[in-house]
């Protein structure tokens, strides 16, 4: 009687489950050591396959595996109790093997209706981790439906970003291989209609969204002259210079087990490195918002590309958030977050430090508040704010942070674009749209490893610079330990707005200090694992270059380094370095 192919398929793999947990290779391995040795004649070359069952056998190995193996009949009635009281058991050790249709490879009708192309980004590292975003491009992979064979190659050219986006960097040559083989082919032809077909609805529907925005930006100015200078920003360019709504940039994201909170979202969007488009030349600031997946591939980016993830993560969490678009001190443009509480409350997310303000609107009828040192939030003017659904420009006749009203439903005071507008050029599964965020990819880096790395680099770099100095370094290991629950403590409160632990940390350093003798610790926060690069920085700190350059009697030198992984291998790197020396006056 032999097996049906999947039926035998999934009796290996059980078997191989089941060797695995009892360690089965191991066990054989020494009984095929022990056997040779005790059992193989001085005439006998080799061992034979009858022998070693034998051994097995005698051993008791081949009984033990078999006893252990549960099958499980793949019956619907007896999957379940049928009665509430009747216990249920079930063991998790146990494999049940089930048909399923989400196995099942879509038919070639089904993949020719899916209108996402492959995004694919070309990333350059240098020897010091720092990397740059060579290309983007967005492959229109379904010519494959119609190639014979389920097989074709394409060659297509690469273009720069930003500035550079008509100058080609290279020339990939990309085949493409549908697995398993499609049952039906589609011919050429039906492809090629449907592509063209998708391409005239995209260009008719971006010509009416443009039409659309044309009429909306014609009211809005109406309204007011000075509406002239608000930042009200419909469309921005990509990477590639393509002028897309902004909207598109934003959508609901989760994030898995890798985030378990707005907070930490905030966090991890917080630690991803800043960086401004180049310009070349002189002028204003170069206009540049990348796509998710280049501003994650690149794990840095301008203050638009950190607001844009924290929207849609915060959306993911169920909160109602907005990007806003606006200026900082001095009229500088910016963008942040803004959620809205069921209770009406407004909250302002730093994407760039991870900070949040409450809003407080000004009453401008009221006499003015006392002069405050420091203004509640560092916004000044706000244009207008979007998510993936909804486009609202300031109306007000203020555009300041201070006095604005955030009542998005009252449309004296934020002029709404049609939603339906907006959902047929941005909404997922639309031509026109950015294909599907990529799910966040876990840290891999060991948080472990790389601080004890790093932590010896930096010994072996404050030496070295002492040694330069005609100074001796004398490292105290236990100080050294006793700094990690300050690091900690730090990352906590960036994360949580939470003060801990700070207590244990004081009355600790205290017991090991002695009398008579200064402690002096300096802590400093870094987004890169560079440690060369990290000293030099901590070096232009005249607090810390006197730590590491202690003089004085009984010196002894510590430094602390604690890594903590985010995903997509972005970390937060805090480096504490202390001393303590005996007083003399």
């Amino acid at each position: 009687m032999s097996l049906p192919a999947e039926k035998a398929s999934e009796l290996k793999q059980l078997i191989h489950q089941q060797l695995n947990k009892m360690d089965v290779h191991g066990r054989i391995q020494e009984i095929l050591a022990e056997t040779i040795r005790e059992e193989l004649a001085p005439d006998q070359p080799q061992l034979s396959t009858e022998d070693l069952i034998k051994a097995l056998k005698r051993r008791g190995i081949i009984d033990d595996v078999m006893k252990e193996l549960n099958f499980v009949t793949d019956s619907v009635d007896q999957e379940f109790p049928t009665s509430p009281n009747q216990p249920y058991f079930a063991d998790k050790q146990s494999t049940l093997f089930k048909k399923s249709d989400g196995t099942r490879m879509a038919d070639s009708t089904t993949m020719l209706s899916i209108s996402d192309p492959v995004h694919i980004v070309l990333i350059k590292t240098d020897i010091f981790g720092e990397t740059t975003l060579v290309a983007s491009y967005f492959l229109e992979w379904r010519s494959v439906l119609g190639s014979e064979n389920g097989m074709t190659s394409l060659t297509v050219e690469l273009m720069g970003v930003g500035t550079e986006s008509k100058v080609s960097v290279g020339i990939l040559n990309i085949k493409l291989e549908t697995y398993p083989p499609l049952s039906q082919l589609i011919s050429q032809e039906v492809v090629n209609t449907q592509l063209a077909l998708e391409r005239q609805k995209t260009a008719e529907r971006e010509r009416l969204f443009l039409v659309y925005a044309k009429q909306w930006w014609r009211e809005y100015l109406q309204i007011r002259p000075s509406h002239h200078s608000r930042l009200v920003k419909i469309f921005a360019q990509d990477e590639n210079g393509i002028n897309r709504p902004v909207c598109s940039y934003v959508r609901p994201l989760r994030a898995g087990r890798l985030l378990d909170t707005p907070r930490q979202a905030a966090r991890f969007v917080n630690v991803l490195g800043y960086e401004r488009a180049p310009v070349i030349g002189g002028g204003g600031k170069q206009e540049q918002w990348c796509t998710l997946l280049a501003f994650l591939c690149r794990n840095k980016g301008d203050c638009e590309d950190h607001a844009n993830l924290l929207c849609s993560l915060l959306l993911g969490y169920g909160l109602e958030a907005f990007v806003c678009v606006g200026t900082k001190a001095k009229g500088v443009p910016h963008a942040w977050v803004m959620t809205c509480g069921t209770d009406g409350t407004i909250t302002f997310w730093e994407s760039l430090t991870g900070h949040r303000y409450i809003h407080k609107p000004v009453n401008p009828g009221e006499s003015p508040p006392p002069e405050q040192s420091k203004p509640l939030y560092p916004y000044r003017t706000i244009g207008c704010v979007f998510n993936h659904q909804m486009f609202l420009g300031n109306c007000q006749p203020s555009d300041s942070v201070d006095v604005c009203i955030f009542d998005l439903n009252d449309e004296s005071k934020w002029k709404p674009m049609s939603e339906e507008a907006i959902k047929s050029v941005c909404a997922p599964g639309a031509t026109t749209s950015l294909p599907p965020f990529p799910p966040l990819c876990a840290s891999v880096i060991d948080a472990s490893v790389t601080s004890n790395e790093m932590e010896l680099q930096l010994r072996l770099l404050v030496s070295e610079h002492r040694k330069d100095l005609g100074l001796t370094t004398v490292w105290e290991d236990h100080l050294s330990y006793l700094l990690s629950p300050a690091l900690a403590s730090y990352e906590f409160e960036r994360t949580t707005s939470i003060s801990a632990g700070n207590e244990e940390f004081q009355d600790a350093i205290r017991r090991a200090v002695p009398d008579g003798h200064t402690f002096k610790g300096f802590p400093i926060h870094f987004v890169y694992r560079n440690a060369r690069r990290a000293f030099a920085t901590c070096l232009r700190s005249p607090f810390c270059e006197e730590i590491i350059c202690c003089r004085g009697d009984q010196v002894r030198l510590a430094v602390r380094v604690r890594v903590f992984t985010y995903p997509e291998s972005a970390c937060a790197v805090w480096i504490m370095f202390a001393c303590k020396y005996r007083s003399v006056l």
